[in-house]
């Protein structure tokens, strides 16, 4: 099958067509992981709402984000060895059904209790997707275009970031907390028959190997050899060091650092948030495209974006005056964006590192890390504002401490992953010599 777009280019032997019909097939799985975000985002707006509704301070409302992301980040190895076993089709729909329930009991929950047990079942049904979307565009596109694929999945899960802080935010205030929570729940049921109807695992004529009995030896030995290959630590440490600071962000402490420290109103601090949406969806296709054509450019990116972050959250909690000034909220915003298409590079360095069946367990390892960092620094917050009578410029200080711990282990890693990346190539052009024709 050829075609224009993701299908267009030159693909090798055994590499899956492409075309429409892939594009078709992965935008049903990337359809499920942009509600998934939405589900996930939409306390990042609704913190302060949260906190009225259910009585509770600071570390209480942080607790929230940190026992979804605590269940997410937990879920990773587990759901990579499902979907390496079970495939996407089966590990996607019963992420749909966990992460619907969650939603609609968010909405529902009477008190602090149900309301937690609801968002670590919406946390659960999350962490099924995603990586599940990196393995159906792997088993429907060819190899060269794992790098895009990858950064227009995530695009299109900020985009349901950007539907939380534009929609979900007005309906709050406009519907009330129950009819917004359940009627975004809906969307759940939508892309649930979608799913059913029309998302298949593989193309015909690319069916992978049959997968190994699946007992405690092979779940093992999965972890066991993916881990050994330094690609998927630096991919993890990559993920770790990029991801958490604008993840905390957007997820639960922006919109409350925004009013209460700086004095703005919930509307410019929500245009604030989108534009952290906005610009990550620009910044994730310009990276997709230079990784693409510029493999070496991975790290470079990912340190890069790191030093700029770090600059830029340092110049505004350490402004002298109270308050900082808009220019430099607007930027620091603007350079948050670059922090999630800069987590897909950790993606790139395993991808390549792991072989086909090992691409779901090497993606969960990666995954966990920017998921923990986010939780830590979630929870660091809450607790240090609560401590010092919410001082964000020492709350949010903590975030320069995982940075140092990410850049440290990403520069110890990247030499050795590159000479077992050169030995690999070495390998494949000796084996491709003496393949008979």
């Amino acid at each position: 099958m050829s075609g224009r777009g993701f299908g267009s280019a030159v693909t090798l032997p055994g590499d899956p067509p492409g075309g429409r019909r892939a594009a078709l097939v992965w935008g049903v799985g990337v359809a499920v992981y942009f509600v998934a975000v939405i589900f996930r985002t939409s306390l990042g707006v609704a913190g302060l709402d949260a906190a009225d509704r259910f009585d509770v301070n600071a570390s209480a409302l942080s607790t929230f984000s940190i026992l979804q992301l605590l269940v997410y980040a937990g879920m990773q190895i587990p759901v990579g060895l499902m979907v390496d076993r079970l495939g996407t089709k089966k590990v996607l729909t019963l992420g749909v059904v966990l992460f619907t329930v969650g939603q609609l009991g968010f909405a529902l929950s009477p008190s602090y209790g149900m309301a937690l047990a609801s968002r670590a079942l919406l946390g659960c049904g999350d962490a099924m997707t995603f990586i599940s979307v990196l393995r159906l565009g792997s088993r429907w596109f060819p190899a060269r275009r794992g790098p895009l694929i990858g950064q227009v999945a995530a695009l299109f899960g900020m985009a349901g970031n950007l539907v939380s802080t534009l929609f979900i935010a007005r309906a709050l205030h406009g519907m009330g907390w129950t009819a917004t929570f359940v009627g975004s729940s809906a969307a759940g049921v939508v892309v649930l028959v979608l799913l059913l109807l029309f998302l298949k695992d593989h193309p015909d004529g690319h069916e992978p190997a049959p997968a190994p009995h699946a007992g405690a030896a092979f779940v093992r030995r999965q972890i066991a050899e993916s881990w050994r290959e330094p690609g998927t630590r630096l991919g993890m440490w990559v993920h770790f060091t990029t991801q958490f600071p604008a993840m905390v962000f957007l997820l639960l402490w922006g919109m409350p650092f925004l009013v209460e420290a700086q004095g703005l109103s919930r509307g410019v601090a929500g245009e604030l948030l989108t534009l952290v949406v906005l610009s990550n969806m620009v910044v994730g296709l310009a990276y997709g495209q230079i990784i693409a054509r510029h493999h070496a450019a991975r790290a470079p990116l990912a340190l890069g974006t790191v030093a700029a972050t770090a600059l830029l959250w340092g110049t505004t909690v350490a402004y002298p005056a109270d308050r900082a000034p808009m220019w430099l909220l607007i930027t620091l915003c603007a350079v948050l964006g670059a922090c999630g298409p800069a987590s897909m590079i950790g993606f790139d360095f395993a991808r390549p590192a792991n072989p086909p069946e090992r691409q779901g367990t090497a993606s969960g390892i990666v995954n966990m890390g920017g998921f923990v960092a986010s939780m830590t620094t979630l929870l660091a917050v809450g607790v240090l504002l609560d401590a010092t009578g919410d001082n964000y410029r020492i709350a949010f200080s903590s975030v320069f401490v995982l940075e140092a711990l990410g850049i440290v282990q990403i520069l110890r890693l990247k030499a050795r992953t590159a000479k077992r990346e050169r030995e690999r190539l070495v390998a494949s052009r000796v084996e491709a010599v003496h393949v008979p024709v």
